[in-house]
């Protein structure tokens, strides 16, 4: 019988391809391996890669340095994602490559809006009491 796994989270297994995944699109991404003018000489942050429980999917989590041109970015990702596929199905020891989808990697905006509301003087009044 199997197992069903609710609200647990991703398994060891889901957690380990996707660091692995994180990884190697960083270093692809780093030395500029996918050429495309839209990519080319950007610094991009994988901050994240979730993958689905069947790892079929995963989904990685970028920011281009300085947080600008977000859109221009996914779009270049997106528009290469068959050869980004490639590079990670070689770097993985997995049956199937899975596919890559590209999400912009909100975690800095939420740091920030984190921090204004900790900076709000009714908040760390209640914080501290």
């Amino acid at each position: 019988m199997a197992k069903h796994r609710h609200n647990e989270g991703p398994s060891q297994r889901q957690l380990r391809v996707g660091e692995l995944i994180r990884r190697t699109l960083s270093d692809v991404l780093m030395r500029g391996d996918i050429h495309d003018p839209d990519l080319s000489g950007r610094s991009i942050t994988v901050g994240e890669v979730r993958t689905s429980p069947d790892l079929k999917v995963a989904t990685a989590f970028v920011l281009p340095l300085g947080g600008r041109d977000v859109e221009v970015v996914l779009e270049a990702l997106n528009r290469n994602r068959g050869e980004l596929r490639r590079v990670v199905g070689k770097a993985l020891t997995l049956k199937f490559a899975p596919e890559l989808r590209f999400r912009a990697d909100e975690t800095f905006d939420r740091i920030d809006e984190a921090r204004e509301l900790f900076a709000d003087p009714k908040v760390s009044r209640d914080v501290t009491e």
